[in-house]
């Protein structure tokens, strides 16, 4: 009888990506894409492992007089193109932080990571332009999928905020499983909750469920586990993004995973609830875990793009 581990076994009924910009990580664990954000361009940059790759960047943005921000446009995709190398699928990158508020901020900087990911002889359908769920984010994926961009939409915490994606015929959304396991843990006092009563586990279930009962083509992809026990329970899920060490635990666990979620069971799946801008933000706001978790997110990847800025002046220097 051929043993499998929990892995190979998750594998077959999810599509993997490599939650890390760390080329080594995800040439030894071979996923179907992988996904950055500002954190793990700031990490990039300081690992002497990359720091050839990130000198050569700088110095191709120097060329042609780039300030810091499109240096750092430049290093992202200079990091996705050596991902592109190592990944069958797409990876994913984002657009700064800052520009969460701003529709037209955020079409001006996407356009600006196609253009040069398509100058590097990268096809757009390789790359998913990865930004923030906020209404104004939302729209402008909205837009940039009318014009063939496909797009990844981040920090999800909301059933609203699921809705509001799928109407706007996004690619792809990311719910943050582990940061609503994170709140939840800290209010209500404790150190763990059961895989099984889980809120982050019971959010991307019904947002997957909603998805499947109504046909809408965007896919769910669980991001920010804190434990296989989150993921296992997820199995079936679309996609989902993992990090080294949780793909590690993954692969040297022996066994078969059942597969927990499929699109034939909606039973229990939520009636279709379209929102316009005012309910959307109401029915946001009325998730205090949500309104927390999305503007804590959108501050600490500002923090790590802000600590990015300072790094790279550094190796500039």
């Amino acid at each position: 009888m051929t043993m499998t581990d929990h892995l190979t076994s998750l594998k077959r009924f999810s599509t993997i990506v490599a939650d890390t910009g760390d080329l080594a990580s995800i040439a030894r664990l071979k996923p179907q894409d992988a996904t950055t954000n500002p954190s793990l361009l700031l990490k990039a940059a300081r690992d002497a492992k990359t720091r050839e790759l990130v000198t050569a960047s700088l110095a191709r943005s120097a060329a042609r007089g780039d300030d810091t921000a499109l240096a750092i446009e430049q290093l992202a995709v200079d990091i996705g193109c050596e991902i592109l190398k190592l990944v069958p699928g797409r990876v994913s990158t984002e657009v700064d932080p800052r520009a969460s508020f701003d529709t037209a901020e955020t079409l001006r900087r996407a356009h600006r990571l196609i253009e040069r990911y398509e100058a590097a002889g990268i096809g757009r359908e390789r790359v998913l332009i990865k930004v923030a769920s906020t209404w104004e984010g939302i729209r402008a994926a909205e837009q940039l999928e009318r014009e063939g961009v496909h797009c990844n939409l981040t920090l999800l915490f909301s059933f609203a905020q699921a809705v509001a994606c799928a109407d706007a015929g996004v690619t792809l959304i990311s719910p943050f499983v582990g940061r609503i396991y994170d709140w939840y843990c800290k209010e209500r006092g404790v150190a763990d909750i059961a895989a099984d009563a889980d809120p982050g586990v019971a959010s991307v279930t019904r947002i997957y469920r909603y998805y499947k009962r109504h046909g809408y083509a965007t896919e769910v992809m669980g991001a920010s586990f804190r434990k296989v026990e989150q993921i296992e329970r997820l199995t079936g899920c679309d996609l989902m993004t993992i990090s080294p060490d949780l793909l590690d635990k993954l692969a040297s666990t022996p066994g078969e995973l059942e597969r927990v979620l499929r699109p034939d069971d909606v039973a229990s799946a939520d009636a279709r609830q379209p929102l316009d801008e005012a309910s959307y933000r109401w029915r946001h706001n009325e998730d205090a875990m949500a309104v927390e978790k999305l503007a804590d997110g959108i501050r600490k990847f500002d923090v790590d793009a802000r600590a990015l800025e300072r790094e790279l002046a550094t190796i500039r220097a």
